[in-house]
């Protein structure tokens, strides 16, 4: 199957800007009366959207660390899935807590200091090693441009802006096999349609051992996980750093994984 497809996304390259422009300078709906709803809105119709969500999936898929392929793909495919996550968090005391207060994860409302003075073990402690030994950074993550909805646009920006949280609470690095077992896993837990893309077409970068873990013991880890663990967006992560990992895991119910794929790709 990978050697079936790669001549075939390797011709994405060949496209002109247009997927560059989609995400950085879309059309804008011409319908009477649309204006942005929130910073950094950009109105768009129906078409609109479906163009932009073709053409970030191609992109997406050819290339997954593209994240304002991603992050486009994420806005233009999700509604009905974003309003369940939505009433998801409303119901949830810390979930409608996270709603109402709309923090946000980046380099200037993270207190790196503090994280770094926090004891070994502790969520602080290791999403900043995770930051540091992945060499990323949480200011990747650009800003809802395309949902049509306030606060479903604060709920998709929150869920991009915890995914490095998420490596983290499942101890996967950055590369392509680790990001595809975050994928199975959010798959599961958001149902959200970028999310299940990634993990059905993922894996078509893989090597043939890579492939044979993730199949085997990797994805069967990943699912069984995002069932178990409620719904992570209704974590306030940011009044949890003093919380050892070891204990967040426990309550949420994540193993450990079953290999360690640091060396696999």
């Amino acid at each position: 199957m990978a050697t079936l497809l790669r001549p075939v996304l390797r011709r994405l390259r060949g496209l002109p800007g247009l997927l560059r422009l989609a995400a950085e300078m879309p059309l804008r709906a011409r319908s009477a009366g649309a204006g942005p709803l929130y910073s950094h809105h950009i109105p768009t119709s129906p078409l609109q959207k479906a163009l932009l969500a073709a053409g970030s999936s191609a992109m997406a898929l050819y290339d997954p660390y593209r994240h304002d392929m991603v992050a486009v793909l994420g806005q233009t495919t999700g509604h009905r899935t974003l309003k369940v996550l939505r009433d998801q968090m409303r119901r949830d005391p810390e979930g409608a807590q996270i709603l109402q207060e709309r923090p946000r994860i980046s380099t200037s409302t993270l207190d790196l200091g503090k994280l770094q003075s926090l004891p070994e073990g502790s969520l602080g402690r290791e999403y900043l090693r995770f930051l540091d030994v992945n060499r990323v950074s949480p200011d990747t993550r650009a800003p809802t441009r395309f949902v049509d909805d306030e606060e479903l646009a604060y709920v998709i920006q929150r869920y991009r802006e915890v995914h490095d949280m998420l490596h983290t609470l499942l101890g996967m690095p950055t590369n392509i096999l680790g990001d595809i077992v975050v994928k199975w896993f959010e798959a599961v837990q958001t149902g959200l349609p970028m999310c299940i893309l990634g993990a059905l077409f993922g894996p078509i970068q893989l090597s043939a051992q890579s492939l044979q873990v993730l199949v085997s013991e990797l994805i069967p880890w990943a699912v069984q996980n995002g069932r178990t663990a409620p719904c992570v967006l209704n974590l306030y992560y940011e009044r949890r750093w003093e919380q050892s990992l070891r204990a967040l895991r426990e309550e949420l119910g994540i193993t450990a994984p079953p290999v360690h794929i640091q060396g696999l790709a």
